[in-house]
């Protein structure tokens, strides 16, 4: 599977969001990895569907919406009428995830779902088969620039596995910590969508993080019972 470049705008310079989208979106990457904190779930607070609105005029890239937020489902419809094209939520802010997998497969988008480092595999296990992406986060959401958590290359390699032996189509996403060191060991381990913040903007040369990062193709060998 070719890999996906989804460059975070929480690394983003705020004041100039449209040229940094525009930047990284002519820099060959295809998604735009956009964080949306309530400061509930996690700390900090970000932008909400109007700034999403907004951006939507100035670029026509995938918008990957990472809703780090409480009762998602108060705020699918929000930024699916702002122009999401994904729309991620995490496992640990609801209690009817399919409910909310519906929801967002109702308004025309793509549905991801995520888990925080410290949530286990099982908690998506019953998700993946409705599910067009899942979203293995390697840092604790709430802040850019955090280090990638080593220990989740296994998890990452586990639900690989799992998309395979469900033979169900399921994206697998990382986001946290990664570099173009990281994104090896992460694509080794099976994730085909990598999101990148401060390793792509804080980049003198975009296009050349954009490139390091994708990297060479990694070919899966699956092993035949």
């Amino acid at each position: 599977m070719a890999t996906i470049i989804a460059p975070s705008i929480l690394s983003a310079d705020f004041s100039h969001l449209a040229d940094e989208i525009q930047k990284v979106a002519a820099a060959g990457a295809e998604y735009i990895h956009i964080d949306v904190m309530d400061g509930t779930f996690v700390p900090e607070i970000t932008i909400g569907a109007p700034v999403v609105k907004s951006l939507r005029k100035v670029s026509d890239i995938v918008f990957d919406v990472h809703l780090m937020v409480e009762h998602p489902e108060t705020q699918i419809k929000s930024f699916a009428d702002a122009g999401a094209d994904i729309i991620t939520f995490h496992v640990e802010t609801t209690r009817h995830p399919h409910r909310v997998i519906q929801q967002i497969h109702a308004l025309n988008c793509k549905a991801g779902v995520a888990l925080n480092p410290g949530t286990s595999l099982s908690a998506v296990e019953e998700l993946i088969e409705d599910a067009d992406m899942a979203l293995v986060m390697t840092v604790n959401p709430g802040y850019a620039g955090q280090s990638f958590i080593e220990s989740m290359l296994g998890k990452i390699h586990m639900l690989y596995h799992m998309v395979q032996e469900m033979e169900t189509e399921c994206d697998i996403q990382v986001d946290g910590g990664i570099n173009a060191e990281i994104s090896v060991l992460a694509r080794e381990a099976g994730a085909n969508i990598l999101v990148a913040g401060s390793a792509i903007f804080g980049a003198a040369d975009v296009a050349k993080a954009i490139k390091d990062i994708r990297g060479k193709e990694i070919h899966h060998h699956h092993h035949e019972d």
